[in-house]
């Protein structure tokens, strides 16, 4: 199956997609560093990304004709900032704003099925109405805005077509699913919350919904704290203290364990990798040590034993905490490029190109790379199953008619 791939940054969900077996026509990405690292593992033949069409450049800019025909899958995360809980929050107002341009594109390209991703802050109450105003444009991509029209009567008038009824301006329409998810639950070692928005060609006929999470707090809290597995499994003797606030939760998981995988932590992420200060850790690439990393108020690092807190970009480096690692000893110290690699899922062989704050960057906007698998894989199987009806229906007419 065929896809392009929109703002593909360090290619996390390109290549989670490409797992799930689409195959991409056109990479397109602005960042010269994050294209630079999706060249260079092409270059160098790593087997996930050799052969990419990559494409430095603005979408809006991009050649889409020479994409061809019978797209099946759209992918991307247009920028985060103009929602992001650190940006400036202007939404419509922000020039980073590529809901507009993504609407565009999946209007000259009409795949059979889309998966955008985005911020949580993207479903705050302050951007209701863009929210649904957005999700009002992937449903009906061929209404568009008209000369002079502002985005809010452009979203009253998509309010209007939606309850009409009406056909005229709707042959290219998507049943669109929205979903807010935390990549902890589906084995993901870390708390991002994301949202995605994923939509099928409405003539597919397809019925769909996001893949249940597979993993849970409770089935680690049991593992750790009833039946001892996790220490057992990192060869900890002597765990530590269970924290008080998590004391009744687990006494109510005494009575039964729970059906669910156990979340995934740092210190399962980071199995195998040595201390970035020692000598051993030159044999694994991007695993070097960064000096300076500080506690400050909302900003206290990721404990070792739960997943990480949410890997962040910053408009100025790494902002601190969310990117830092708590020791047993309670000291801090900053995650290394390839300890963030692991956290978002990117296979060890996968380098990336930059400096220590520029790679963090790429890292820290990155989609995890198996939950894009995971979406990808779900959308994949109800595209295959559509196709193999229409094949059906196709071969029963030609029977007919025979």
């Amino acid at each position: 199956m065929k896809c392009v791939e929109l703002f593909a940054g360090a290619g996390g969900l390109a290549m989670g997609v490409h797992l799930a077996g689409f195959e991409p026509q056109a990479v397109v990405e602005w960042d010269k560093w994050a294209c630079d690292t999706i060249r260079e593992n092409g270059s160098r033949g790593y087997p996930l990304v050799a052969g990419w069409n990559v494409h430095e450049g603005d979408v809006r800019g991009f050649d889409w004709e020479g994409v061809g025909e019978n797209i099946d899958l759209l992918a991307g995360g247009p920028p985060c900032q103009p929602f992001s809980m650190g940006g400036k929050h202007k939404a419509n107002d922000d020039s980073r704003d590529m809901f507009p341009a993504t609407v565009d594109i999946v209007r000259r390209l009409r795949p059979r099925a889309f998966i955008v991703e985005n911020v949580k802050g993207l479903t705050r109450s302050s951007f209701a109405n863009y929210y649904q105003y957005i999700l009002l444009q992937l449903s009906f991509p061929e209404v568009s805005r008209r000369r002079g029209e502002d985005w809010f009567g452009h979203f009253l008038r998509l309010q209007k077509e939606k309850v009409s009824g009406k056909t005229v301006g709707k042959d290219l329409t998507y049943n669109v699913v929205p979903t807010l998810v935390n990549a902890a639950d589906y084995g993901i070692p870390q708390k991002r919350e994301r949202v995605f928005i994923v939509g099928f060609r409405s003539d597919l006929g397809v019925e769909w919904s996001f893949p249940k999470a597979t993993h849970s707090l409770d089935a680690l809290l049991f593992e750790q704290w009833v039946s001892g597995e996790y220490w057992k499994r990192h060869d900890i003797a002597k765990p530590p203290k269970m924290p008080e606030k998590v004391a009744a939760r687990v006494k109510r998981l005494e009575k039964a364990k729970p059906s669910a995988l156990a979340w995934r932590t740092v210190r399962d992420a980071l199995i195998g990798l040595p201390d970035p200060r020692t000598k051993a850790a030159k044999n694994f690439p991007d695993h070097r040590f960064q000096d300076g990393a500080k506690i400050y108020p909302g900003h206290t690092g990721s404990p070792l034993d739960l997943p990480a807190k949410t890997l962040k970009a910053g408009d100025h480096g790494v902002p601190g905490g969310e990117n830092m690692l708590v020791r047993e000893d309670g000291s801090v110290r900053y995650f290394t490029v390839r300890e963030a690699a692991r956290i978002q899922t990117f296979p060890d062989g996968y380098r990336f190109h930059g400096s220590w704050t520029e790679t963090m960057r790429q890292l820290g906007n990155a989609v995890p790379v198996m939950l894009g698998r995971i979406v990808a894989s779900s959308v994949a199987e109800r595209l295959a199953i559509a196709k193999m009806q229409e094949l059906a229906r196709t071969t029963s007419k030609i029977k007919g008619a025979a």
